[in-house]
């Protein structure tokens, strides 16, 4: 049946034996005799058909569980909801034989609980939690579109799926051993697929050894190894540096090519430019509800996505656009914070040369490069935390750095985290500057032992802004955030580096976010793991260049939101910038 409002209530939030149930005695419908919102032994419980969305129960709730949507639009064909006030899905994206679709959204609204259902992890209840409908009932439910026939062929054991999950950083916890023998071959294609995501060499390496970029090629790997008719990837970019997510998306190319059916969940817009043929845009309320789109050419999706608004379905689901600006920010500051001159450090096998530059107060150096060349050497050289082996080098900055590699071993609340780091936390100002943009308000009270991939990032940021500091080092920030969180994120240390004139080095693979963020860049180039070399702080336009120069791939300004755009390799707009050397062109 058609639902114009939804009502959530987080369990994990939700202490009703803990106190006096405001939710329940300053409800409207309550006091008029309804039992539009009350208690059973175990949970507070909505009646959503009786509920007349006010919102004063959320607003009540202390410890912010309840969450009531009015929607502008009735919606309909419910795929799948897992609980009487839980989150549910409506729709569920189409599979095209020999060709990339990509799901596009934020986090939280559906987009691997679809990829869940449809390679058969979950089976899909309609909307009725309690009495479950049989396979039959599934498959009548899409009849007369391509899902019937798929969904039969699934339940009935002739469709075969492989998935790649989204947190790739927990395989260690889930397995044991070495490379080889985690990787089981079905295609005959092993030695293909090893070398051309570079894991040949580490074939003989235990998995407990593995960084997050070689967890996530081990994964993809695996999941490309195995004999399928489908294969899901959600998130196939994040630890990956630039050079890794050209491979890596080609690579996955190659399934289709062959006549599979490929779907993925991507983040990075640049990445899924190359990846997908068509998307599916998925919109909604993160921990509520997502609806999933029509099918749209990747170009199109993406920009009505930006955009927020679907034109052929007359659907608006964000109020802003996501405004992408041209090449750096207009700088004003003179004041160098940091003057360094040649550098060279050696750490074991590994040599870093760094050539001689200046970082301005109120700067954000935007630094590009592939993993393993020695960036984030070069950030701890500059704060004075390890010596150089080559160049005199004095400063009296003070460092906050957030690491690549999250962890969550702090046991307790974000706010006792966020406290522990920041005598202003709980003040407005320091809501005003960090909590706010980062949307973190909602989760004070979870365990941060407990958190997402992405709200784990957004604390972690938070962290290292709270820090007395005047050199911010944040090491890949965009890993698990959607692409709104990228944007916000940008937005707000921008803001929060010109108005407390600090400095702020970035290290990450996303362009769109460097490109949107960073006033000048530093580029490293060399051999991963041997040698890496820094030239001299730069313009952007002129960094960039260089470095897609490296890669071998052109980006255009889209002409519609201004965004990056990878040409397509041999295309007409690639060959013709490759012959002005103008790889990033605008």
């Amino acid at each position: 049946m058609p639902t114009s409002r939804i009502a959530v209530i987080d369990r994990n939030k939700c202490r009703f034996n803990e106190c006096d149930k405001p939710c329940i005695r300053f409800c409207p419908g309550v006091r008029s005799g309804d039992e539009t919102i009350f208690a059973d032994e175990e949970k507070i419980i909505i009646n959503e058909d009786l509920c007349i969305g006010c919102g004063i129960c959320t607003k009540k709730c202390q410890f912010k569980a309840l969450t009531i949507i009015n929607l502008a639009h009735e919606l309909t064909d419910m795929v799948h909801q897992y609980g009487q006030n839980t989150f549910r899905l409506y729709g569920l994206p189409v599979l095209k034989k020999g060709e990339v679709i990509g799901l596009l959204g934020a986090n939280g609204i559906g987009k691997s609980t679809a990829l869940q259902i449809l390679s058969g992890s979950i089976r899909p209840n309609l909307g009725n939690f309690e009495v479950p409908p049989d396979e039959s009932e599934v498959i009548k439910k899409f009849r007369g579109t391509e899902l019937q026939n798929y969904l039969g062929d699934l339940f009935s054991g002739k469709m075969k799926t492989v998935y790649k999950p989204q947190q790739v950083d927990i395989i260690p916890k889930m397995v044991q051993g070495n490379v080889r023998n985690l990787l089981k071959d079905e295609r005959g294609k092993f030695d293909e697929i090893t070398e051309k995501l570079n894991l040949n060499k580490i074939l003989d390496r235990d998995i407990s050894k593995l960084s997050g970029g070689e967890l996530q090629r081990l994964a993809i790997a695996q999941t490309m190894l195995k004999d399928a008719d489908v294969y899901y990837f959600d998130e196939p970019s994040s630890f990956l540096d630039a050079n890794q997510r050209l491979i890596v998306a080609r690579t996955i190319r190659e399934l289709a090519s062959e006549g599979k059916s490929v779907m993925v969940v991507e983040h990075d817009l640049a990445t899924l430019d190359l990846l997908a043929d068509n998307v599916h845009i998925v919109y909604g309320h993160a921990g509520a509800y997502g609806v999933i789109s029509k099918l749209y050419s990747t170009r199109r999706g993406i920009n009505m996505y930006l955009e927020g608004f679907i034109r052929e379905e007359n659907i608006r689901f964000r109020n802003e656009s996501i405004a992408l600006r041209g090449y750096g920010q207009v700088f004003k500051s003179t004041e160098k914070i940091i003057e360094y001159p040649d550098i060279t450090k050696k750490l074991g096998d590994f040599t870093v040369n760094i050539k001689s530059g200046y970082i301005y107060s109120g700067e954000i150096l935007g630094v590009f490069g592939a993993n393993a060349l020695g960036k984030t050497t070069f950030a701890k050289l500059l704060a004075g935390e390890i010596k150089p082996d080559k160049g005199k080098l004095k400063t009296n900055v003070r460092i906050a750095y957030k690491p690549q590699y999250l962890s969550s071993d702090f046991i307790g609340p974000v706010s006792d985290l966020l406290s522990s780091v920041s005598e202003l936390f709980g003040t407005t100002e320091y809501n005003k500057d960090i909590l706010h943009p980062l949307e973190l308000d909602s989760i004070l009270d979870n365990d941060v032992s407990k958190l997402s991939g992405g709200e784990l990032q957004r604390v972690a940021i938070a962290a290292a802004l709270s820090k007395e500091s005047n050199f911010i080092l944040l090491d890949e920030p965009s890993a698990y955030l959607d692409v709104e969180q990228r944007v916000k994120f940008s937005k707000m240390i921008r803001r929060f580096i010109e108005n407390g004139k600090k400095t702020c080095m970035i290290i990450d693979h996303d362009i769109l976010l460097l490109e949107y963020v960073s006033d000048r860049t530093v580029l490293f180039l060399g051999e991963s793991g041997l040698s890496g070399t820094a030239g001299c702080p730069r313009t952007l336009e002129s960094g960039m260049n260089d470095f897609l120069k490296d890669l071998d791939i052109t980006f255009r300004k889209d002409a519609e939101t201004g965004r990056p755009r990878a040409n397509k390799p041999g295309s007409q707009k690639d060959v013709n910038q490759k012959q002005k050397n103008k790889y990033y062109s605008k």
